[in-house]
């Protein structure tokens, strides 16, 4: 079947005329007649399609002024949804009916478009960027303490900590080992006895809760403050002497370095 542009010219002028009626059913108020199409419609040259494009705008606007504001929305839509028909005569004319409807609706119904038009999504919130990876926990420094011990003191560090197997699991704690004259000795020993609630008969009956004995000579772990050198012993916290007090066995290995 051969194409003929009469034919689909009057196509889309028996569409447009169709539209303008509908076009006054919707803008008319309620009760009222639709109103007949005007008759210039009818008789629109297939030739020229500016002048299909302009009586289509001006009916639009006719409708329009007549309107309220929800009628008037109806008559915009059911305008702007057949523009399309306008394609036969020009395939330009579709949009370019649409952008001069939406230019005279706007004149009379300031902001109705942007109110009744479906409003984009919200763009997702950015993902919060990932936390920096923690520092890594610095190594433990045994310093020349054996795998093997089950105490190590460090006497440079002014710090002891209890192992197990070969790592540590408690401390290193703060410690004070001996003032100049009173060293604490370095080297290797073991815990021979273990008093909770002792004094030192030496030097003036000093207590020393928790004195866990690792030479034969009065050298202890105990309970005392750190913040002070000491006459020989191995001074802690309470809570650390508890924890040594509690944990370390006769014959426990006990390095001093």
């Amino acid at each position: 079947m051969s194409y003929s542009p009469r034919r689909s010219a009057n196509r889309a002028l028996s569409v447009i005329a169709s539209v303008f009626a509908c076009v006054a059913l919707v803008a008319a108020p309620a009760g009222a007649q639709a109103q007949n199409v005007p008759a210039g419609v009818n008789q629109l040259s297939a030739a020229s399609s500016q002048a299909s494009l302009d009586a289509f705008v001006q009916q639009a606007r006719s409708a329009l002024v007549t309107s309220t504001r929800d009628g008037a929305w109806n008559v915009r839509s059911a305008v702007v949804a057949q523009a399309g028909s306008l394609a036969a005569l020009n395939p330009a004319l579709p949009e370019q009916a649409r952008a001069q409807i939406d230019q005279i609706f706007e004149a009379l119904f300031p902001g109705l478009i942007e109110e009744r038009s479906p409003r984009p999504a919200p763009a997702p919130a950015p993902e919060p960027a990932p936390a920096p990876a923690a520092a890594p926990a610095p190594a433990f420094d045994y310093g020349a303490c054996p795998k093997d011990a089950k105490v190590c003191v460090d006497i440079a560090g002014q710090r002891s900590w209890l192992q197990r197997n070969g790592e540590a699991y408690y401390g290193a704690v703060r410690v004070a080992t001996g003032k100049p004259g009173y060293e604490t000795p370095r080297g290797t020993f073991y815990v021979n006895r273990k008093v909770k609630d002792e004094i030192s008969w030496e030097f003036g009956n000093a207590p020393m809760p928790y004195a866990t004995y690792f030479t034969y000579n009065g050298i202890a772990f105990h309970e005392g403050d750190p913040a002070y050198l000491s006459h020989g012993c191995v001074r802690m916290y309470r809570q650390d002497a508890q924890r040594y007090f509690a944990d370390l066995n006769i014959g426990d290995k006990v390095v001093v370095y």
